[in-house]
């Protein structure tokens, strides 16, 4: 079983950044998919970023050339920074990892999401 665990939320004035953190732990042999979500109060939740196992990334267009996904592979954490921040950012974000366990079968794990609030 893999578990995601995220931080990094927050309040934050618009303009401004915030990185948040997504650690995963469990047995992981590999991932094919990394991505962060969101959801706004009475939306649905939507693909922010996205991170594939050959490095390619995906972005929402509303977030291109604001955020940026990345991660640690030492570490087993995945990042997103978020720079210029604006007031329809505000939401619940999640991380998502999908692959599979060293005992060979396969794993799509959430975490339990972190908020981040952009107001002035």
């Amino acid at each position: 079983q893999v578990q995601l665990v995220e931080s990094g939320g927050g309040l934050v004035q618009p303009g401004g950044s915030l990185r948040l953190s997504c650690a995963a732990s469990g047995s992981i042999l590999s991932f094919n998919l990394m991505g962060w979500y969101r959801q706004a109060p009475g939306e649905q939740r939507e693909e922010v970023a996205r991170m594939t196992s050959d490095g390619a990334t995906n972005y929402a267009d509303s977030v291109k050339d604001r955020f940026t996904i990345s991660k640690n592979n030492a570490q087993n954490t995945i990042y997103l920074q978020m720079n210029s921040l604006k007031h329809e950012d505000t939401g619940i974000y999640y991380c998502r990892l999908r692959g599979t366990t060293v005992g060979g079968s396969r794993y799509d794990s959430w975490g339990q999401g972190t908020q981040v609030t952009v107001s002035s």
